[in-house]
């Protein structure tokens, strides 16, 4: 029951739900891009990940990694695996031509991402970040750190670090106590330990680049006194580098990733941008692999549902209530509500998870190169306020929705050997790592929302339902409508009551989040909806065209839950206010 690639189900929603290459031709540097081509690279990116990556899926958590005198040794097959991914040129789809990079649509490295995460989270836990890498070094690296690790990270043929977290200190970043001191010669002698670092030791590549939060001896308290530092495990004259992996974590899941306590004890490193601003150059890298982590979330679930959808059409039980469809079908348990109703809500996430996830992935080539600023701009604004939902939302449900996944198996999901439970536990830390989903709902609302007095919402949503203009006389198009409308009202209450209780919003930003999401889902769903099944060019399971109605039955009915709660809060501070 290895992960398949569905090619037939991310075809659709690329080219016949989003238009991605009319979208990408609007963009000068990708008019050559058509239906063709992202065709071809889509199905050679599913055929090496179902033969190659997806087979290792059980190994990586019965082996792991394993740690000996400072060394880490990955589970049999990893390596090999993934010096055939560099060599083929995946980790270098979406970088620039001339840093050794193919200069493709970042909707690809997208596509690839998700199915990566789906066939084997753990091996994937070590070229996720690359892209993140890359970026931060291109943009904020000097010209003598790009001339020497530019190429190398871009192909993926060294691997790459994000250093933040320490022992005291986890999400609060300004707490972070690593010291850098400036060397005559321009670089830096870095001391610290770092914490919870994924990759950090491993024997997949010959040298691996750690990117380091860290102080100056000047610098002033908090995030605004850190630095970012380059400190490479293997230096430029070939010696080793003074960083030492102490130990690697025992964890729930993600045993096919190491992850790793990082000593480093006067580490040579080099600026990366400009001193006291490495949050700057930083969250470049963050906010890509935010992006990422949500795409782990679709492909988690996606893998929690093939193995239960396969499952459920094997596996004989009692007789399902109505009528009996044939002496063959009628007792398999694909056949009762219950689990249809599983399977279908799973399905549903899924498959606007991809509309959502891919169109931001447009939106992020768009925003680089459209010709039009307004144009531009509205693709900023688009980023900003979905991928907290895509890294919160879709990780919140791949935890959930693998989880019932499980319950299809009864008893059998619990055991081992079906890697349902595998699942379950990997994907429990996408809700924790790259931001916690509680960050995730405070930037939403309280720095993104909120700090332009909801002006990039409303946008958003009006867009949104222009979008679908023609199917705004249906029940699908009526309910989009009205979600907007509520969520504007929601959002100009909290911005008046804000003011009187300025603790509301960080009370609630959860049930924002959520309730934004769900708008955001409305919007996927009827895009899917909206093509006709005969003019479909991706022969997609059937099954794809249902999850409109579980999205309606099942999924969409929590909005109106998250907004009473959140309107029951402002009604308490507005009564609060009224008495004073």
């Amino acid at each position: 029951m290895n992960y398949q690639a569905p090619l037939n189900d991310i075809h659709f929603i690329l080219h016949d739900v989003l238009k991605a290459p009319e979208q990408l031709q609007t963009l000068g540097c990708f008019s050559d891009i058509d239906a063709d081509l992202i065709r071809q690279v889509t199905d050679e990116a599913g055929k090496f990940v179902s033969e190659q990556i997806a087979p290792l899926q059980s190994i990586g958590d019965t082996v792991g990694c394993q740690f000996k005198e400072g060394q880490v040794t990955t589970p049999p097959g990893f390596a090999a695996a993934y010096q055939a991914f560099w060599q083929s040129g995946w980790p270098a789809l979406g970088c620039a031509t001339e840093d050794g990079g193919q200069g493709l649509p970042t909707v690809l490295e997208a596509v690839l991402y998700e199915m990566l995460s789906g066939a084997n989270h753990g091996w994937t836990m070590a070229p996720g970040l690359l892209h993140g890498a890359y970026e931060c070094i291109k943009h904020h690296g000097s010209d003598a750190l790009k001339a020497q690790y530019l190429e190398k990270v871009a192909t993926g043929e060294w691997l790459a670090t994000m250093c933040l977290t320490e022992p005291h200190a986890g999400s609060d970043l300004g707490l972070a106590r690593t010291k850098a001191l400036a060397q005559v010669d321009g670089s830096y002698l870095v001391s610290g330990t770092k914490i919870f670092i994924s990759g950090g030791e491993h024997d997949l590549t010959t040298n691996i680049v750690h990117l380091v939060l860290a102080r100056l001896p000047d610098a002033p308290d908090g995030p605004k006194g850190l630095s970012l530092f380059l400190a490479p495990k293997v230096l430029p004259d070939g010696s080793r580098n003074a960083v030492y992996c102490d130990r690697i974590e025992e964890k729930m899941g993600l045993h096919g990733s190491p992850t790793c306590v990082m000593r480093f004890d006067e580490a040579k490193a080099w600026l990366v941008g400009e001193p006291n601003r490495g949050l700057n150059a930083m969250f470049v890298m963050m906010n890509a692999a935010r992006l990422h982590v949500g795409l782990q979330g679709i492909g988690l679930l996606e893998a929690a549902w093939q193995k239960a959808d396969g499952y459920s059409k094997e596996r004989r039980q009692m007789r399902a209530p109505g009528p009996r469809k044939s002496t063959q079908s009628a007792d398999l348990i694909a056949e009762h509500p219950a689990m249809r109703r599983i399977l279908d809500t799973q399905r549903a996430w899924v498959a606007t998870g991809r509309v959502l996830a891919y169109q931001t992935a447009l939106e992020l080539d768009i925003a680089k190169h459209h010709p039009e600023a307004s144009r531009r701009s509205q693709a900023q604004t688009w980023c900003s306020l979905v991928t907290p939902v895509l890294k919160s939302a879709w990780t919140e449900q791949a935890f959930a929705g693998s989880s019932e996944c499980l319950q299809v198996f009864g008893g059998h999901g619990y055991v081992r050997e079906w890697g349902i439970e595998q699942i379950v536990r990997d994907s429990r830390v996408t809700m924790i790592y790259e931001g916690t989903n509680e960050i995730q709902a405070i930037d939403l609302l309280v720095r993104k929302v909120m700090a332009d007095g909801g002006a990039g919402l409303r946008s958003l949503l009006v867009s949104l339902v222009n979008d679908v203009a023609q199917a705004s006389e249906s029940m699908e198009g009526i309910a989009l409508q009205n979600q907007s409308n509520e969520l504007v009202r929601i959002t100009e209450g909290l911005l008046e009551s804000g003011k009187l209780n300025p603790e509301l919003p960080f009370w609630v930003a959860g049930d924002y989040l959520r309730a934004f999401s769900l708008t955001l889902m409305a919007w996927a769903g009827l895009k899917i909806k909206m093509v006709p099944q005969d003019a479909s060019s991706s022969n997609a399971d059937n099954l794809l065209l249902e999850p409109p109605k579980a999205l309606t039955r099942w999924v969409l009915p929590e909005f109106e839950m998250r907004c009473a709660i959140i309107n029951s809060q402002l009604e308490a501070c507005r009564a609060l206010a009224s008495a004073l």
